[in-house]
């Protein structure tokens, strides 16, 4: 029997992106294939899901994990798909969980809900094997980080979600260089320079500081250059109070 293991379930207002205000379904998958520097989120499979009793409540049952996929397409209707925009499948990085997701996907899709992938855009290959059920695609270009760049995955992986809904969204902070976002910002030009670029500005975490205001203007005006739809957002549902 096909299991996933399950982060957490809950019902909240979207806080990034160009989505920011609409109400989803989140589903949160554990594990990533990369570890950021910024990163805010818990990446380890826990031993239970923790999932939302009533959409909004802010109260949690735990229950056994992995979850079977039959259960786990029941417990995602407990809420009302008609008073959300979208299901959220998030992490981690969803995209690790593929064959289980190719198991759900089709039937919430059925159901009348959106499929909305928050995503590292690091395996492009998994993500053909689901890119017929998503309808959204909130990608991250990650700037280099460790001696690590992805500067070519994710060319490729943005090409491959063309196909779909996608927005780009670039975590900065206060020590980001000219130089990284000039090569974020030729990459997304020379895939769809109408494509919609989210500056997001880094909650201060781990020493890692938030840009200053001049910073994100200066940034902006850079992008704005060659791209058409450039915006600066910060997570909301952190100042908000919002999971």
């Amino acid at each position: 029997m096909l299991k996933l293991p399950v982060t957490e379930i809950f019902s909240s207002i979207q806080g990034e992106g160009p989505y920011v205000g609409v109400r989803q379904i989140f589903l949160r998958l554990p594990n990533c294939n990369l570890r950021c520097p910024y990163c805010d989120t818990v990446t380890t499979a826990p031993q239970q899901l923790r999932m939302e009793t009533e959409a909004g409540s802010g109260v949690f049952n735990m229950s056994e994990n992995p979850v079977p996929i039959e259960k786990l397409i029941k417990l995602l209707q407990i809420y009302d798909f008609s008073l959300h925009h979208s299901l959220s499948i998030t992490g981690g990085e969803p995209l690790l969980w593929v064959n289980e997701l190719r198991a759900i996907l089709p039937f919430l899709r059925e159901k009348g809900i959106k499929i909305y992938l928050e995503t590292n855009g690091t395996l492009p290959e998994q993500l053909h094997k689901i890119l017929p059920w998503v309808d959204i695609i909130s990608m991250d270009i990650k700037l280099p980080f460790d001696g690590q760049s992805f500067w070519d995955v994710h060319e490729s992986f943005l090409r491959s979600s063309l196909q779909k809904e996608v927005f780009v969204k670039i975590v900065v902070h206060q020590e980001t260089s000219l130089t990284e976002l000039q090569y974020a910002r030729d990459l997304i030009v020379a895939v769809d320079p109408l494509l919609p670029t989210i500056l997001q500005p880094v909650t201060a975490t781990n020493e890692i500081n938030t840009p200053k205001p001049y910073q994100l203007l200066e940034w902006q005006s850079f992008f704005l250059k060659k791209l058409t739809n450039v915006r600066v957002i910060p997570q909301t549902h952190v100042f908000m109070g919002q999971l």
